[in-house]
C-alpha cells in the first residue's frame, strides 16, 4: 500500500519541497510512497518546481475512509450470459446472498438476491428457456449430440404422458424444448416438428434414421445421464441470469464513496448487499455491509505541521506513520505510537536533509534544488531569526550539488512570490496561512512577501473587509496578514477590526493601528506566533 506524504493545507515552499524530498529518500530506502498537496502551490513554489524541472504533487482532498480502502468482494460478480445454476453455485460458494450482474463489457447491469434465486427454485416461470446451448450442457451434464444454435429460446416441455395421448394431443412447434426418455415414436415426431431442441434423459438412445431427421431439419439434441424427472426440475436453473434480475437500478456505491455516506445510508435502507462500480459504471465487486469491519486505513506522513486544523481531513480515519516537523507541538493525537521528528531549525526541508546523511543517501540534484528551495523560502535566504547552523550548513551543500548561487536563486524565487498581478484578496491572505488553536480559542496568520507593500496599502480598507468577513464567518477569534519586506527586513500587519486590543498587547510601544510596520519581524513562528499564544494562554 503507497504511503501519501503532505504538507498543510495551505502548502508552502517548504511543506511541498519537504514532501517531494522525503518521499525520494523513503523509496530509497524500500518503501512505497508518493508526495501529495492539499491546495494549490504559490507563485513561488510554481517558480521553484519549474526551476528544477519537478512535478508538482497530485492534490489529495481528504484521509477520510473510502469504499475502496474495504476488504468487500472485489471481482465478484456474474455476466448476465452466466447460467442462474452458475450464480446459485457461486453464491453458495462464497456465503453471499446478493450477485451483481454484468455485461460483457464489465458494465454493471443489475443484481440478484438469494431470495430471487429461491423464487426460481419454485419453479417461478419454469415453462421458459432463454439460454445458450453450453448452458443447457452445462448444468445437465449433458453430451453434445447435434449444435446448430447457440442461442436457445422457447417453451419447456416434458414428455410425461403415454406415447399415444402424447401423440394425439400435444402440438410439437419449432419453439418446443422437449424432455423426453428412450421414447422413439415420440423422438421422431419431435424431430419432424423442427423442435427448438430435444433432451434426450437417461442416456437414451436415438435411431440413426431419427439423427438423420434432425440433422436435415437442424434440431438441437442434448443427451443427459440424468432422468427426466431431475432434467425438470434443473432446466430452468440453465436460464441466462439476466432473465431473473428484478432490480436494474439497485442503490450501489462508488469505490471512493465514503464509508460514512454509506453507513448513513444503510441505516435507512437496512440492505445486506451493495454492488460497487466505479465512475464509468464498471462492476467492481459486491459490498456486505459486515465487510465494513475490514478495514485498510490510508496511509500518511506528515511534514510542516502537526496541527490538526492544518492537515487533511479525515486524518483520525487514517495511519500517521510519521512526522517531520520545525513547529511547536500541535494538536494531532495518534491511536498509537509514530516516529515524530522535530528540531528547533528554520526549516522541515533541513530536517530532511539531515535524514539523508543520517542514512547516507545520495541526493540527486533535482532533489536538492528542492530541499534548497524550501530552506531558503523558510529562512528568507538565512536571514530569518528562525535561521541555524544546521539550516546554513544544509544550503551551502545543497547549493553546490544543485548548481546554483543560493542568494542569486533565492532572491529571484522569492521575488517570483511577491507578484499580486491577477491575485484576489483571499488569495494574499491564503497563499501562506495557518491555523493554530489555544484552548478554545482558533486564531489564523497569513504572511505574504512582497517589496512593494504600497499595492496592498493603496486597497487597505478592502484587505480589512476581508479580514473581518473571514473571522466573523469561522469564528477566528485572531486573523491577520503579515505582509513581509525582506529588503527592509519586517512586516506589515493588517488584522480583523475586532483585534485591535489583542494588536496594541503584542506591541505595546507602538503606534498601532492598521499596516503598522514591525521592524525585525519577519518569522512568522518566532515573531509572531508566541505573541499571539500568549494572549489567548493569559
Amino acid at each position: 500500500m503507497k504511503t501519501m506524504i503532505f504538507g498543510h493545507k495551505k502548502p508552502d515552499s517548504d511543506s511541498v519541497m519537504s514532501a517531494i524530498g522525503l518521499s525520494y529518500l523513503e523509496n530509497k530506502c524500500g518503501n512505497n510512497t508518493e508526495p501529495r498537496i492539499l491546495g494549490n502551490v504559490n507563485k513561488e513554489t510554481k517558480y521553484a518546481l519549474d526551476y528544477f524541472d519537478l512535478n508538482e504533487p497530485d492534490y489529495l482532498n481528504d484521509v477520510k475512509l473510502q469504499i475502496k480502502d474495504i476488504n468487500y468482494h472485489k471481482d465478484f460478480y456474474m455476466r448476465d450470459s452466466d447460467s442462474i445454476y452458475e450464480g446459485y453455485q457461486y453464491m453458495l460458494k462464497d456465503n453471499l446472498t446478493g450477485l451483481p450482474v454484468i455485461k460483457d463489457n464489465g458494465e454493471f447491469l443489475g443484481l440478484i438476491t438469494m431470495k430471487d434465486l429461491s423464487r426460481n427454485m419454485l419453479n417461478e416461470n419454469g415453462e421458459k428457456l432463454d439460454t445458450s446451448y453450453q448452458n443447457v450442457l452445462d448444468v445437465l451434464n449433458g453430451e453434445e449430440v447435434l449444435k446448430f444454435e447457440e442461442e436457445i429460446k422457447g417453451n419447456i416441455l416434458a414428455a410425461a404422458f403415454n406415447s399415444s395421448t402424447f401423440l394425439k394431443n400435444i402440438k410439437l412447434t419449432e419453439d418446443e424444448i422437449l424432455i423426453v426418455g428412450n421414447r422413439q415414436d415420440i423422438i421422431e415426431y419431435a424431430v419432424n416438428s423442427k423442435i427448438k431442441l430435444l433432451i434426450i434423459t437417461g442416456n437414451g438412445e436415438i435411431e440413426k434414421k431419427y439423427l438423420e431427421i434432425a440433422s436435415n431439419n437442424k434440431v438441437n439434441i442434448i443427451r443427459t445421464e440424468l432422468d427426466t424427472y431431475h432434467v425438470a426440475r434443473l432446466i430452468s436453473l440453465a436460464n441466462y441470469i439476466k432473465t431473473m434480475i428484478r432490480s436494474y437500478n439497485p442503490t450501489k456505491f462508488l469505490d471512493t464513496d465514503y464509508v460514512d455516506d454509506v453507513i448513513d445510508i444503510n441505516n435507512k435502507l437496512k440492505h445486506t448487499n451493495y454492488p460497487i462500480v466505479d465512475k464509468n459504471n464498471r462492476c467492481l465487486g459486491l459490498l456486505r455491509i459486515t465487510d465494513l469491519s475490514e478495514k485498510t486505513p490510508k496511509q500518511v506522513i506528515l511534514v510542516d505541521h502537526n496541527e490538526k486544523k492544518q492537515t487533511a481531513e479525515g486524518i483520525d480515519e487514517a495511519i500517521i506513520e510519521k512526522i517531520i516537523d520545525h513547529h511547536n507541538l500541535g494538536s494531532i493525537t495518534t491511536s498509537a505510537p509514530v516516529n515524530f521528528r522535530n528540531m528547533a531549525v528554520g526549516s522541515t526541508c533541513t530536517i530532511v536533509y539531515t535524514m539523508y546523511i543520517e542514512r547516507k543517501i545520495e541526493i540527486p540534484k533535482q532533489i536538492a534544488g528542492a530541499l534548497l528551495s524550501g530552506i531558503l523560502s523558510d529562512t528568507l535566504i538565512l536571514k530569518s531569526p528562525t535561521t541555524t547552523e544546521y539550516d546554513k550548513n544544509a544550503v551551502y551543500d545543497l547549493a553546490k550539488i544543485a548548481n546554483v548561487n543560493y542568494e542569486e536563486y533565492g532572491l529571484n524565487m522569492l521575488k517570483a512570490g511577491t507578484s499580486l498581478t491577477g491575485m484576489t484578496k483571499e488569495e494574499v491572505l491564503y497563499n501562506d496561512f495557518k491555523l493554530y488553536t489555544v484552548g478554545e480559542s482558533t486564531f489564523g496568520v497569513g504572511q505574504f512577501f512582497t517589496m512593494n507593500f504600497e499595492e496592498i496599502e493603496k486597497e487597505m480598507d478592502e484587505y480589512i473587509k476581508v479580514l473581518d468577513e473571514i473571522s466573523e464567518a469561522n469564528n477566528y477569534d485572531f486573523l491577520a496578514l503579515y505582509v513581509t519586506d525582506i529588503i527592509k527586513n519586517g512586516s506589515y500587519v493588517l488584522y480583523n477590526t475586532k483585534a485591535q486590543d489583542k494588536v496594541e498587547i503584542m506591541y505595546q510601544n507602538l503606534d498601532v493601528k492598521e499596516g503598522v510596520f514591525i521592524n525585525g519581524c519577519v518569522s512568522r513562528k518566532k515573531n509572531v506566533i508566541p505573541l499571539v499564544m500568549d494572549i489567548f494562554e493569559n
